[in-house]
């Protein structure tokens, strides 16, 4: 990726531009939710404790315009789970300079930008408690971060820029990425990007490249994405595939079936295999979700007690 650096710093620096001092009202918004939780081993060695939770997360958000046309927003992420942020950024937008968004806590690479996998990250519900499952690397910055969305070049394609400056406090070197989603034709949607690791170590240093695309055609949406982390140590690297596919039933019900793999970069480990069926339904301003998940191998190794199944029901109004 150092042959695009040139071409990065010179489009977010670009962006950077000065601004008056700007304060307004901010707005907060939450949801109400209860959810319930279940894991244990496929071979019923193992029932991990029945876990019930509700949601804990709520979101300041404020923004206006400035006299020169330009567009400011701010957001403060609130989550029981951190000690005061789990997310805080600012907003620059305007038509002719597009968008960036400086994240003092909770940014996103370009690569780390298009989301979870198609399946939605299965394999990280089976990493809790006792279940010892693969953990991957990710492009993920740290704070103080910058993503640049350019502005549109032509119809229904995005295209962004993600950057770390150098941080020694965090153990982390600079970082550059970017990203593409064509939207075109008409239910079609993918993505491609890529982003830098640097770790200050050869052999965990690299990138994280991924590609998602999905397609709907009626009531039936089929999608697939890959994940790959192409690291300086072969064995260090990891890919994930997931595969899914969705039908929605009526406006109120749909259902879906997903499944991811992960293979690592070590020989002597074997595939982490993961599969799930989900529903979801609405009525009267409430959604009802519920799910079932199995994983086999989940610590890529063929010990029996590496398989383990996952359960969760969730109401949010």
């Amino acid at each position: 990726m150092n042959n695009f650096k040139k071409i990065g710093m010179t489009a977010l620096a670009a962006s950077l531009v000065s601004t008056s001092v700007f304060a307004g009202e901010l707005s907060v918004a939450g949801s109400a939710s209860i959810n319930f939780e279940n894991h244990g081993k496929s071979d019923a060695s193992l029932s991990e404790a029945k876990t019930f939770s509700m949601g804990n997360q709520i979101t300041f958000t404020g923004g206006g315009e400035l006299d020169n046309g330009i567009t400011v927003g701010l957001t403060f992420v609130i989550d029981n789970g951190e000690q005061v942020f789990d997310g805080h950024a600012v907003t620059i937008s305007s038509d002719a300079m597009g968008t960036l968004k400086f994240s003092g806590e909770g940014g996103a690479s370009a690569a780390s930008a298009v989301g979870a996998t198609v399946g939605g990250n299965m394999w990280d519900n089976f990493n809790a408690g006792n279940q010892g499952g693969t953990t991957l690397n990710n492009s993920i910055p740290g704070n103080n971060s910058f993503f640049y969305t350019l502005p549109s070049m032509m119809d229904d394609l995005a295209v962004t820029a993600s950057f770390e400056p150098q941080n020694a406090a965090n153990n982390t070197a600079s970082e550059l990425g970017f990203g593409f989603t064509y939207t075109g034709v008409e239910g079609l949607s993918a993505s491609y990007a890529t982003a830098e690791i640097e770790t200050y170590t050869a052999g965990t240093s690299g990138d994280e490249n991924v590609w998602k695309i999905s397609y709907a055609i009626g009531s039936l949406t089929l999608a697939a994405s890959n994940t790959h982390y192409d690291l300086g140590t072969a064995t260090s690297d990891q890919e994930v595939d997931s595969y899914k596919v969705s039908y929605s039933v009526t406006d109120d019900f749909s259902v879906s079936y997903k499944t991811e793999e992960i293979t690592v970069g070590t020989a002597s480990q074997v595939d982490a295999e993961f599969e799930g069926v989900s529903a979801s339904y609405t009525a009267g301003g409430m959604t009802i979700s519920a799910n079932m998940q199995d994983g086999k191998n989940v610590g890529n190794t063929t010990s029996a007690s590496q398989d383990y199944y996952g359960l969760g029901l969730s109401f949010a109004f």
